[in-house]
């Protein structure tokens, strides 16, 4: 099969609800598959500080911009797709409805990831150095794999992990220079190595190195700082990401990938072919509002 010289334009996206969302440099857009079977998309120009000031270009800032930007994105993107995927007479959900959702899931995330573990930890070593915040490391790592695997039985999850497994492999043939139609796409791995399942194992792995760093007795103290340096590692970890993927086919980084492949492995499922033809258009039209032959 002919390849067509692709444009260096690089983009990203995440699975919502029954839909794909893609983030290019300057766009965005979602395709959601109705229970019509319709596809609808939203598309818009990214407005954020972020993408204009030269400043949050830098590296290790870079990495918090995107967090935050993804963040702010990802509540938009799924107050689209909810709404969109419900039947006509269901009621809709507001922004603010998902912003509590997401909210409420993020304090959960520090109680299950930095809460349990810290005091879990406290059980296994009377250490406050570094076998403390080593062990509190591989507590949060065993957690959230276990969180990921109890949630991948849930079918809704397993529906979102379809359409996650539908953007990385649309993401690989644009890549690839192939032609997006569904025979193209459905050929390529589920996996990425430029994938958000991939920057949380980093986040793990980055936080067990700069938490060695923290020697303290009080419990307090050792949790305030946990939260606090959490920006820090979300640029470290970004900035590793960004290299990572850039040099994937480097035999010495090839060891550290493989981790995040892993994780992967559970995040992402084989789509159907209707999923794929959800993340082909969101894809498509983020490429022609970049104005990228397709």
């Amino acid at each position: 099969m002919a390849k067509k010289k692709v444009d260096k334009l690089v983009i990203g996206g995440q699975a919502v609800i029954e839909g794909v969302m893609i983030k290019s440099p300057k766009y965005y857009s979602v395709a959601v598959r109705k229970p019509n079977m319709r596809i609808t998309v939203k598309k818009e120009k990214l407005k954020s500080i972020f993408s204009t000031k030269k400043i949050f270009q830098k590296p290790f800032l870079r990495g918090i911009a995107q967090l935050i930007e993804m963040l702010v994105l990802g509540i938009k993107t799924l107050t689209y797709s909810a709404n969109e995927s419900m039947d006509e007479e269901e009621e809709k959900l507001s922004a603010w409805g998902i912003f509590w959702t997401i909210f409420i899931a993020f304090g959960m995330a520090v109680l299950l990831f930095i809460l349990l573990p810290l005091y879990l930890s406290g059980f296994i070593t009377t250490s406050d150095g570094f076998m403390f915040n080593l062990i509190d490391g591989v507590i949060r790592i065993l957690v959230f794999l276990l969180y990921i695997l109890a949630i991948s039985k849930m079918q809704d999850v397993k529906t979102l992990f379809q359409y996650h497994g539908a953007e990385h492999k649309t993401i690989h043939a644009y890549e690839k220079g192939l032609s997006l139609n569904v025979k193209n796409v459905k050929k390529f791995s589920t996996l990425h190595t430029r994938c958000g399942t991939s920057f949380i194992l980093i986040v793990l792995v980055v936080s067990i190195l700069v938490f060695s760093l923290i020697v303290s007795e009080s419990f307090l103290v050792k949790l305030g700082v946990r939260i606090l340096l959490l920006p820090i590692i979300a640029g470290v970890s970004y900035e590793f990401l960004k290299f990572s993927a850039k040099y994937e086919h480097n035999v010495l980084l090839k060891p550290l990938i493989y981790p995040g492949l892993f994780f992967q492995k559970i995040t992402t499922k084989e789509p159907t072919d209707n999923q794929l033809e959800v993340a082909i258009k969101a894809v498509k039209e983020v490429l022609k509002l970049e104005k990228v032959k397709i």
